[in-house]
């Protein structure tokens, strides 16, 4: 008694691969399989022991060439996959200022390789089983004997037994058990009666043996990740799930990096065993500006693009992605914060549109402008301008070029008083980013050095310092968190009657005011100056450092023929606590140290002066000392309360470091003060638009209690 079954071969959907004919086996006892992915239902008769059933329909039997198999080694999509297309993110409402935005990223799909599932499909009722005698595994004639390995795979994951029944629908699940594997390009399952049973025989391609695995269109893909990822795999035979999982863990790479646009679009196979993955990496084809209305559109109600004053380049020369390059979310976000710090918009996000090139991005900046001008007028009375108007203008963004313009004026009924500054933080064309800062000015500054009790004339009137002249600068950025400037000062420094604005040239106890004795002097500085700073938040450090040195050396010209030098530096650091659990919130230990010294002649007007806002609090300013040289340290503890605002314990010292004495006449030392003290307090800070407005209540070490106040910390 014979027993014909229909058997089925899973294959592989689709493949770039060459095919690969699976050789045909003349065996009279054996039946054609028939090359179907599905098995369609056919009723088959049973076959007890003692029973005679019909005879079944034999399914015609192809007459033409063994039917080929195709290698799956590439994803169920015939053609390569595209990348996914960004599209423009345009924004529906601002942002908050400090919170400049980066674009939801395109999702990211790799290539897949679809294997047959491994449940079986429901069975039918009427469903024919036979016994299964025995059960083979076998590859194609002309094919090398199967590993044991590959070979034991297959009896662990088919359900087809000696001594058991088979259906067709649970032969179907073993074939597609095998595939699942990922290790086979080809698998049949062939029937034939034996006395004992039916002897099923897997008749099994494997897929070859890996030699290399490369890729193709990476610019940015760090060598040696592809051994890393791949490398194991190499010299085994291939493995389409392992490989499947190197591709989900080579995007995983470039995500983790910020490559958000980077994707695996196509895996390209050869039968020798080679695989090259097509990776498309997001390339920058074109970066461009667009302006936010009110309403948080790019364009107005007639869809014309709206339009903004400040120019294209002060925003693109800010960014580090440029053209050509790959695009990098990370790279983006540090971008969107230097624009955002220019302090001329007030929401900012990046778009990104198709590019001819479906493989390349378009990145729009998307900027939402501030009001940048300012303007405002006062009078006043006083005993020395008597009646006066004020009137002061301010520009942040003049010609739409980032530069800064400040025009401050007083005039009064004996004097006028200016202060006329330009800024340009990054001089056009000038690939180092130096700045140029330039200023006129006429002021008068109110003396902590030659302050009460000795005055000028018989009254002791208050002097008044009149600072009259010019200066530049020019700042350039020397790497990452450091500076340095260089420039030069020119003043013509007046000591001045507050009560009738005359040239004084002696105190009351008829000591010079200045080093020319003629109540004036001339000062011609070149200052230079460098700064490093590494602290994690620039508005409220926890951590990091931030080191100034500074110094300026006069030339001796016109009243008093100066020479002298002064140096002066200052160092903070910052360590994170958790002290007190007020509100949620950083917390930090900040610490300050400074000193400075002066060499040759050092005018009286020009020493150190020590006590107050500034340096110690708890102090009237300049009560402590006016020194040739000076020592400070603050120490702060600063914490949360709730919401904006904060609180601040602290702690400060300063001396003269017994140079009161060395300078031109001793102003310290003749009106009494002690030339070193020290402070502590309390203090509140709350942050504003305009930076951290700062209430201090300091107790000094003379008993004096003081109550001082400032934009931003004190360090």
């Amino acid at each position: 008694m014979r027993i014909n079954l229909l058997v089925f071969t899973a294959i592989a959907a689709s493949s770039t691969l060459l095919t690969i004919p699976l050789l045909a086996k003349a065996a009279p006892a054996k039946q054609e399989i028939a090359q179907v992915p599905t098995p369609q239902p056919t009723t088959l008769p049973a076959a007890p022991e003692g029973t005679s059933p019909a005879k079944p329909s034999t399914p015609d039997v192809p007459t033409s060439a063994p039917p080929t198999l195709t290698l799956p080694t590439t994803p169920t999509p015939t053609s390569p996959k595209k990348p996914d297309q960004p599209t423009t993110s345009t924004p529906t409402s601002p942002k908050k200022p400090d919170q400049p935005t980066t674009p939801s990223t395109p999702p990211s799909s790799s290539p897949t390789f679809t294997l047959p599932s491994t449940n079986p499909p429901p069975t039918t009722s009427t469903e024919a089983q036979v016994l299964v005698g025995e059960v083979a595994i076998k590859t194609p004639e002309g094919q090398p004997p199967l590993p044991p390995e590959l070979e034991q795979r297959i009896y662990d994951v088919i359900s087809t037994k000696p001594g058991r029944t088979v259906t067709r629908t649970q032969l179907q699940s073993d074939i597609n058990a095998v595939f699942a594997t990922g290790f086979f390009s080809n698998v049949q399952a062939e029937p034939e009666d034996t006395d004992i049973g039916v002897r099923v025989t897997f008749f099994v391609l494997p897929n070859p043996v890996l030699k290399s695995v490369n890729a193709d269109g990476t610019k940015v893909l760090e060598a040696g990740v592809i051994d890393r990822i791949f490398g194991p795999q190499v010299g085994k035979v291939t493995n389409l799930k392992d490989i499947q999982a190197g591709v989900k863990e080579l995007e995983k790479w470039y995500q983790d990096k910020g490559y958000v646009l980077a994707q695996i679009v196509d895996i390209k196979a050869t039968p020798e065993g080679n695989i090259n993955l097509v990776i498309t990496e997001g390339v920058i084809e074109g970066i461009k500006v667009a302006f936010i209305n009110e309403d948080g559109k790019t364009v107005d109600k007639e869809g014309k693009p709206v339009t903004g004053t400040t120019r294209d380049f002060i925003i693109t020369r800010e960014l580090s992605i440029k053209e050509g390059e790959i695009f990098n979310k990370n790279v983006v976000q540090a971008d969107l914060q230097k624009v955002f710090a220019l302090g001329l918009f007030e929401d900012l996000n990046i778009g990104l549109a198709p590019a001819s090139d479906p493989r390349q991005v378009i990145v729009t900046v998307n900027v939402k402008e501030r009001n940048t001008g300012s303007i405002s007028a006062g009078a006043g009375l006083s005993s020395q301008s008597g009646l006066f108007g004020t009137i002061s203008y301010q520009q942040q963004n003049f010609g739409g070029n980032n530069q800064k313009i400040g025009v401050d004026l007083q005039v009064g009924q004996s004097e006028v008083l200016f202060d006329l500054n330009f800024t340009d933080p990054w001089l056009a064309g000038d690939p180092y980013r130096t700045s140029f800062t330039a200023n006129i000015f006429n002021r008068n500054l109110f003396s902590y050095i030659f302050d009460a009790p000795i005055g000028i004339g018989p009254d002791n009137v208050s002097p008044r310092i009149n600072r009259l002249g010019t200066s530049f600068s020019f700042s350039r950025p020397l790497g990452v968190g450091s500076t340095a400037s260089l420039g030069l000062r020119y003043e013509r420094v007046s000591v001045r009657s507050s009560s009738t604005g005359e040239v004084a040239t002696v105190d009351s106890q008829g000591f010079p005011f200045t080093v020319s004795g003629t109540g004036q002097d001339d000062l011609l500085v070149l200052q230079f100056a460098y700064a490093t700073d590494q602290r994690n938040d620039p508005a409220k450090p926890t951590s990091g450092s931030l080191f100034r040195v500074a110094t300026e050396q006069s030339i001796p010209v016109g009243l008093g023929a100066i020479f002298m030098n002064r140096i002066r530096a200052s160092y903070s650091f910052f360590i994170p606590v958790g002290f007190l659990r007020f509100s949620e919130g950083p917390q930090a230990l900040a610490f300050n140290l400074q000193g400075g010294t002066a060499f040759g002649t050092l005018p009286q007007y020009e020493a150190f002066q020590l006590g107050g806002t500034s340096s110690v609090r708890g102090w009237e300013e300049g009560q402590i000392a006016s020194g040739r040289s000076f020592a400070l340290f603050s120490a702060e503890y600063r914490f949360p309360v709730f919401n904006i605002v904060g609180g601040v314990l602290f702690f400060d010292y300063g001396t003269a470091l017994g140079s009161d004495s060395a300078v031109d006449t001793n102003p310290a030392g003749r009106r009494g003060k002690p030339g070193s003290g020290s402070g502590y307090g309390i203090g509140v800070r709350v942050q504003s638009p305009l930076g951290s407005i700062r209430v201090d209540y300091g107790i000094g070490s003379n008993g004096s209690t003081q109550f001082s106040f400032g934009i931003g910390e004190k360090f």
